[in-house]
């Protein structure tokens, strides 16, 4: 028994390891795993000649690190990460940080799969006698595909397509920082069997190997998920903090109308009585111009709606300062069924970003704001359009804010899109040369009779500029 027991060990310290060819086909799959994750990448015959460039210098790098002397390890390994980032990097437009942030993940997801399919490989075809080179190359297939195709599917769930990664230089250097422990301790005791951390038996190697990167991928499954966990927190935070200045906005603004339309009547009552104690021509002049210069301050919305009447009215009363033309056709009881935070959110979002859209062009004349809000086939249809530049910053196809700080900005036409998902709607943006139209689509409740086909007309979308 003892025999058999130290037989069994002799052979088990003879385990091959894994070769290099393999490794570089390792390392070249997992990184097209994050690649096809993306979906701006390179067009599909691009991506394949690329791809097929990038594994012979995978595999080439590979082989030419295993002839390196054991001293020059640490050469042959930054050489192969190195490639797997210019792989990724080249064939996806993410930047210079998020490629290295999927390539550190990468490398862990290369090493499991190789780890696991080279130690059961050597515990079922190794032996003598066993299974011949169909089996292995089937079992090889089976392994790496199985492998991949999970790591995908999992991986999926942390990167959307069309989610941008966003990682800091902290989460790089975290996901970094573990991707290059897992690789160390995983590879120890290849390198040295004399420490506290080392296997000394074959079998004890390759699954100390395969449990570690096991171990690393999970670290980093998981530290992905907090990410996305941590940047959803913080957008709900950040839009419900945005609601509720509008909603202080909002009864602001409507204290001041109030302030605005009682002065307006005493001032009118006072330019009477001064009209009728004084007849200089000069004097009756200035007091004509004093009253022409105040009525701008009486002229107030009036949608049927109390909210959108006080949103509208200190809107026209900006653009009026800012000399854009502002052309509201709203039929606001429309919109009873929302909230009024929920009002605020929309309209307040969209006429902030049409706003700063007109004020950046340079024509004066094209200085236009049109809202509409109308009902058609059981909807009720919200529009705003605009002119503005043609410049739009876009990450993954949605339009992010242009300005500087990204963490306080940038959420109104998310805000608007949460809003209208709400109540069962979608919200839409279209451009057209320097022409923009963001549509909000509402489902009327079922409760709501259709409106006559009068006040459709009435409140009719105006025709685009």
């Amino acid at each position: 028994m003892i025999v058999q027991l130290l037989h069994g060990v002799a052979i088990q310290e003879n385990l091959p390891d894994i070769p290099r060819a393999m490794t570089g086909f390792a390392e070249w799959l997992a990184c097209l795993v994050y690649v096809l994750l993306r979906r701006r990448r390179l067009p599909v015959v691009q991506l394949s000649a690329l791809a097929a460039v990038a594994l012979a210098v995978q595999v080439g790098v590979q082989l030419l690190a295993g002839r390196l002397p054991l001293g020059l390890w640490t050469v042959g390994m930054v050489a192969a990460v190195a490639s797997m980032y210019g792989f990724i990097i080249a064939a996806t437009r993410l930047s210079a940080r998020d490629a290295g942030y999927f390539a550190a993940r990468a490398l862990v997801l290369a090493e499991l799969v190789a780890a696991l399919h080279w130690q059961m490989h050597c515990f079922f075809f190794l032996p003598a006698g066993r299974a011949g080179l169909g089996w292995q190359v089937g079992f090889f297939v089976a392994v790496y595909g199985l492998g991949f195709v999970g790591a995908a599917v999992a991986e999926s769930r942390h990167f959307r397509p069309a989610q941008a990664v966003d990682a800091t230089w902290g989460e790089l250097a975290s996901a970094v920082a573990i991707a290059l422990g897992t690789f160390f301790m995983s590879n120890l005791s290849f390198l040295n069997a004399n420490t506290p951390f080392s296997g000394r038996l074959g079998s004890e190697i390759f699954y100390i190997r395969t449990l570690v990167d096991l171990a690393g991928f999970v670290a980093l499954y998981a530290q992905q998920g907090q990410r996305l966990q941590q940047r959803a927190h913080a957008e709900v935070r950040a839009i419900d903090e945005m609601l509720r200045r509008q909603h202080e906005q909002y009864l602001q603004s409507k204290r001041n109308i109030e302030v605005v339309n009682r002065t307006y009547h005493d001032l009118k009552h006072q330019i009477g009585v001064i009209r009728a104690t004084g007849d200089p021509s000069r004097r009756a002049s200035y007091l004509d111009d004093l009253e022409a210069s105040i009525s701008g301050f009486a002229a107030k919305v009036d949608t049927g709606n109390g909210v959108l009447d006080v949103i509208l009215t200190t809107a026209s009363t900006d653009c009026a300062e800012r000399g854009i033309t502002f052309t509201p056709v709203v039929d606001g009881s429309l919109l009873d069924f929302m909230s009024t935070m929920d009002v605020a959110a929309v309209f307040g979002n969209a006429l902030e970003n049409a706003v700063e859209g007109v004020m950046a062009v340079p024509d004066p004349e094209q200085r236009l704001i049109k809202v509409a809000v109308y009902a058609r086939d059981g909807f009720v249809l919200v529009t705003f359009e605009n002119w503005f530049t043609g410049e739009l910053r876009t990450e993954d196809g949605d339009i992010v804010t242009r300005r500087a700080d990204r963490t306080r900005h940038g959420y109104g036409l998310k805000s608007i899109r949460h809003t209208a998902e709400k109540y069962g709607g979608s919200m839409t943006v279209n451009v057209e040369d320097r022409w923009f139209v963001l549509r909000v689509l509402l489902p009327l409740p079922p409760d709501r009779a259709a409106p006559s086909s009068e006040a459709v007309d009435r409140a009719g979308a105006p025709a685009a500029g």
